[in-house]
């Protein structure tokens, strides 16, 4: 199978060539051009990390910047068939960085001393699409989101993979996924690279290489409206193979409550250039009561290491957050989380949240004592209604680490300000 590579692109090249195509496609493809769309999203993120343990080497990473996704998707031709292309351009521009405070993961880092950020990177990303009865067949670049592959949305632009997708629901209810990636481009990166694991923290994991095959295939049954369970399997040649379980229900208890249980269950080995060997227990438990939100976590890692996830993208975990995990050898962790939601009180657009995760019984091996963490974030956003910002986005996020015999001590801030721009 012959994918596309992700290539580096100068802003112009980015920005246009998606419009191009569309302008230069036959007339004959009406429902190609008719069913198109097209947006550019932008994104301008401001970066704050302090690190607080007197052993750190590098005090703080601060970095400003802003971003431009040209998102484009075609139609389908006609036929038992259809033939289609989506495009995606990211373009990052530095606004404020030095390589004394370089690493926030928003730009670039140069490869040589003093390892300078770029003035500007990007990436332009073509799709292959085609489409009979109830399913897709994609090849290029993706954006996954499977408990085995999440692509990473947090910093200026999305994490991307390179390969093939088939997404299938012939069956009413029953949702199946297969496929195969053979390279990511990672966030703060114009390059497409091969494939290894997240191996910091505690989690003991030690990887020999890194690798250009995941094969995913996953299944989902919708047994009723309020009741989901999922299959998922993922391998990363020569370095795991993972199993998930999971179960989603919803449950109404009188106007305006209900109680939403989500259960995950995930298994992994090594293979030929790794030690993996984990097993991980979730459980999320969230009560609604009108625009309050309460919600409540367990999650508990077995075995000789954490959790694998492939490098730099979102692990399936319920206590996944800001900055941790909670994912190290033998952590036990737990997480309570409120959310609010201002429109009762006539503030629409207005949301909140704040959360405390603590993480114990961490493994660190080697004779020391047992490590812990605790993380607590809150997100205050806000989005505007009415006016010539409409719709613009801001969204303040606060974060604060400390840990115990290991790891780091972190105080963090992040402002974001999102946009959509619909071109048709």
């Amino acid at each position: 199978m012959t994918f596309f590579r992700c290539v580096s692109a100068r802003p112009l090249t980015l920005l246009i060539t998606p419009l191009f195509f569309t302008l230069t496609v036959p007339q004959a493809f009406a429902d190609f051009i008719s069913d198109s769309k097209a947006s550019i999203d932008m994104r301008n993120f401001y970066f704050n990390r302090d690190f607080r343990q007197p052993t750190a080497t590098q005090s703080k990473q601060e970095e400003w910047a802003q971003a431009f996704t040209l998102r484009y998707a075609s139609g389908y031709t006609s036929g038992p068939v259809g033939v289609g292309l989506d495009m995606i351009g990211q373009l990052g521009i530095k606004l404020d960085s030095s390589p004394d405070r370089a690493g926030s993961g928003l730009l670039p880092r140069g490869r040589s001393a003093p390892r300078r950020a770029p003035d500007d990177f990007g990436r332009l990303g073509p799709t292959i699409k085609l489409r009979a009865s109830n399913s897709q067949l994609k090849v290029g670049t993706l954006i996954p989101r499977l408990p085995t592959v999440l692509a990473n949305d947090t910093r200026l632009i999305q994490q991307t993979y390179r390969g093939a997708h088939l997404n299938s629901s012939e069956i009413d209810g029953l949702t199946l996924d297969f496929g195969r990636l053979d390279r990511v481009s990672q966030r703060d990166s114009s390059n497409a690279e091969k494939m290894t694991i997240t191996t910091g923290g505690a989690k003991g994991i030690v990887v020999g290489k890194s690798s250009d095959r995941f094969d995913f295939a996953g299944l989902t049954y919708q047994w009723q409206p309020r009741l989901a369970t999922g299959l998922h399997y993922g391998r990363l040649e020569g370095l795991y193979e993972q199993k998930i379980i999971n179960l989603v229900h919803t449950l109404p208890i009188a106007q305006g409550q209900v109680l939403k249980t989500d259960l995950r269950y995930a298994w992994a080995k090594n293979g030929t250039n790794s030690n993996v060997d984990n097993r991980a227990l979730g459980g999320m438990f969230t009560y609604t009561l009108d625009s309050h939100a309460f919600t409540v976590t367990f999650q508990k890692m077995n075995g000789k290491t954490g959790y694998p996830y492939l490098g730099n993208g979102d692990p399936f975990l319920v206590n996944l957050v800001q900055i941790s995990e909670f994912a190290n050898r033998n952590e036990r962790s737990m997480q309570a989380r409120y959310e609010y939601d201002f429109t009762a009180l006539g503030v629409p657009g207005l949301t909140f949240m704040t959360r405390y995760v603590k993480g114990d019984s961490i493994e660190l091996g080697g004779g020391l004592p047992e490590g812990s963490e605790w993380e607590r974030n809150t997100d205050l956003g806000y989005v505007i209604q009415s006016g010539p910002m409409k719709n613009v986005g801001i969204k303040l996020r606060n974060a604060t680490v400390r840990s115990r015999n290991f790891g780091s001590d972190i105080d963090e801030n992040r402002l974001i300000f999102n946009y959509t721009l619909a071109l048709w």
